[in-house]
């Protein structure tokens, strides 16, 4: 139904304004009787076999929302309808944004691809957090948190100390962004010197909470292998949780779309098919060179569950999905489910 009816409709509609046309209609809709019975007749399938745990905390199936996509917590309790295992929310900052100019969103179907350059826009930290306080939903939550435009770097640790502070009671794990290649300067932060300080600041004031929560840091695909060798470095010496491999990528060379076209959208950072390869080497880099020292969300071309098997087979422990619902649809999740249940039931 979404491939033939639904996808044609929305792709006839600005990439954004399809954003915000789906989130009010699944708002609406999802939380109709008749409507929530029928979506969880449609999309309810769990299988024992698929359940994790990972980094202490104890996922239904490995199967994720990217952040990016609720970035202000609104749809958390309709998206844990479609069978997602944990939802992350955010990129959240501490003051509300409004991102980049419009256009900042763009869909390159014949590479099955996204461009954005967001920016980071959001509604703050604390109207998330009130929008957590109500939700009726258990399903896991994770709180991607970053800095505002204009917080220069060598503040941007109070940003992430803030929003970590008022996250802290209403999310399972928090996700470091420095990753995003929207934000001026922000993948400065990458480098080994400021983000292990960075992190372990982050870390310090975690380990002070009553119950800490687990801390991860999201990277770029698009670091060379002796960045990734600091990555591991790093992970180690300030002793977080884990790794998401990875963010969006400002390389082009993968893309089949018209090269004018690209050029005429300008900067950004590409999603979609295009990533898959990238992110799975970068996953089974790590993976191997730390002998599989923390675990990894793999994120970046997933459309199927031959590739989360591939990312789990690279080194993977879960794996987040986003460009690829927008492709295939929310059909996406129950069937990657099934798809993978035997894989894990050997």
């Amino acid at each position: 139904m979404y491939k033939k009816l639904l996808k044609p409709l929305l792709f006839q509609l600005p990439p954004e304004a399809a954003h915000h046309f789906t989130f009010d209609m699944t708002k609406l809709s999802f939380n109709l009787p008749l409507v929530k019975s029928l979506v969880k007749g449609n999309f309810d399938y769990e299988h024992p076999s698929l359940e994790r745990e990972v980094f202490g905390l104890k996922f239904k199936n490995p199967i994720g929302l990217a952040a990016g996509f609720d970035k202000d917590a609104k749809l958390i309790d309709e998206m844990a309808m479609l069978g997602f295992g944990f939802i992350e929310i955010g990129t959240l900052t501490p003051k509300p944004q409004a991102g980049n100019p419009l256009p900042r969103l763009f869909r390159l179907p014949t590479d099955q691809a996204l461009i954005n350059r967001m920016g980071f826009n959001n509604g703050g930290v604390l109207a998330a957090v009130e929008r957590l306080k109500k939700r009726k939903s258990d399903v896991i939550i994770g709180g991607n948190i970053g800095k505002n435009k204009v917080t220069p770097n060598e503040n941007a640790v109070d940003d992430y100390l803030y929003c970590l502070e008022a996250l802290h009671d209403y999310v399972d794990y928090f996700v470091v962004n420095v990753s995003s290649p929207n934000t001026p300067n922000l993948r400065d932060l990458q480098e080994k010197e400021p983000l292990k300080a960075l992190l372990s600041a982050v870390k310090s004031a975690n380990d002070q909470k009553e119950k800490p929560k687990p801390i991860l840091l999201k990277i770029a695909p698009d670091l060379t292998d002796g960045q990734l060798d600091d990555i591991i470095e790093i992970v180690g010496e300030t002793q977080i949780a884990g790794v998401i491999a990875t963010n969006t990528t400002i390389a082009r060379s993968q893309l089949m779309t018209d090269k004018g076209e690209v050029e005429s959208i300008g900067a950004g950072g590409v999603s979609g098919k295009v990533l898959k390869s990238r992110s799975t080497e970068v996953i089974r880099y790590l993976h191997e060179k730390s002998k599989g020292a923390f675990p990894i969300i793999g994120v970046g071309g997933i459309f199927s569950a031959d590739d989360v098997i591939e990312k789990l087979e690279a080194g993977a422990s879960l794996v987040q999905v986003y460009s690829g619902m927008i492709y295939e649809g929310p059909a996406l999740i129950k069937r990657i489910k099934k798809g993978i249940t035997p894989y894990f039931s050997k």
